[in-house]
C-alpha cells in the first residue's frame, strides 16, 4: 500500500543525499522514479538535484500554484514509476502537499518528500506543517551542532557573517549562508531576539 513519507532535517543533513540513494536503489532494481524539485532551488542547476558530496540528477520542477495531482498522474500515463521523490518540500504549497496525499491514495504511487522543518526563525514552513500533519510516515534525517548534540534549528548568515534575525522565509543558500544548530547555541547566537516573546 503506497504511503506519504515526510524526512524532514535542518540544512545540510544528508536529505539529498538520502533521496538519491533511495531512488539509486529503484533504478539500480530496474525500476523507474519521478524526482521533482522546487523550481526557485536552482543551486545544483535548474531542473537538478544536488548533493554537497557531489552527487545529483536531473528532476522535474514544481513551481507555486502548479497541480502536483495532474503533474504525477501525467508522468504516470508516460510509464510505469515505483516511486516519487520531491526534494526542497519545504516550499510545497498546502493545497500542493493535499494534493500528494492524493496521488498517494488515487494513483496508489509512493512519495517521499524531503525538506526542512522549521526556518531560520524556528518557524515551521507552510509545505512542512501540511506534510506534518497529512503524512503516512516522518523520518528524522540527523545533523550535528558543532558542539556534537543533535542540530534541530538553522541561523541564517549576512554576506558579513553575522546571524540575521529578521528576514524573508525564503532565501536560497547553503553552507555559505545556514548553520544548522542545537536548540540551545541556536537561541544563543540569536541573542534571545527569537523564542523569548
Amino acid at each position: 500500500m503506497a504511503k506519504l513519507y515526510f524526512n524532514y532535517s535542518t540544512m545540510n543533513a544528508g536529505k539529498s543525499t538520502v533521496l538519491l540513494q533511495a531512488s539509486h536503489n529503484y533504478i539500480e532494481r530496474g525500476m523507474e522514479t519521478y524526482l521533482m524539485i522546487a523550481q526557485l532551488d536552482n543551486r545544483a542547476g535548474q531542473g537538478r538535484i544536488g548533493s554537497r558530496i557531489g552527487i545529483g540528477a536531473d528532476a522535474d520542477t514544481f513551481a507555486q500554484g502548479e497541480d502536483l495531482y495532474q503533474k504525477i498522474q501525467n508522468r504516470l500515463d508516460q510509464a510505469p514509476c515505483a516511486c516519487v521523490f520531491v526534494d526542497e518540500a519545504q516550499f510545497l504549497e498546502t493545497d500542493q502537499v493535499w494534493q500528494l496525499a492524493r496521488a498517494v491514495d488515487d494513483l496508489n504511487v509512493p512519495i517521499m518528500a524531503f525538506g526542512l522543518r522549521v526556518d531560520f526563525l524556528g518557524q515551521l514552513f507552510p509545505g512542512s506543517a501540511a506534510l506534518l500533519a497529512l503524512a503516512d510516515e516522518m523520518r528524522e534525517v540527523r545533523t550535528i551542532c558543532h558542539c556534537g548534540k543533535k542540530a534541530t534549528m538553522v541561523v541564517r548568515k549576512d554576506a558579513d557573517g553575522q546571524v540575521m534575525a529578521t528576514g524573508d522565509q525564503i532565501a536560497i543558500g547553503g553552507n555559505d549562508r545556514y548553520v544548522s544548530l542545537c536548540r540551545r547555541h541556536w537561541r544563543a547566537e540569536m541573542g534571545e531576539t527569537v523564542g523569548s516573546r
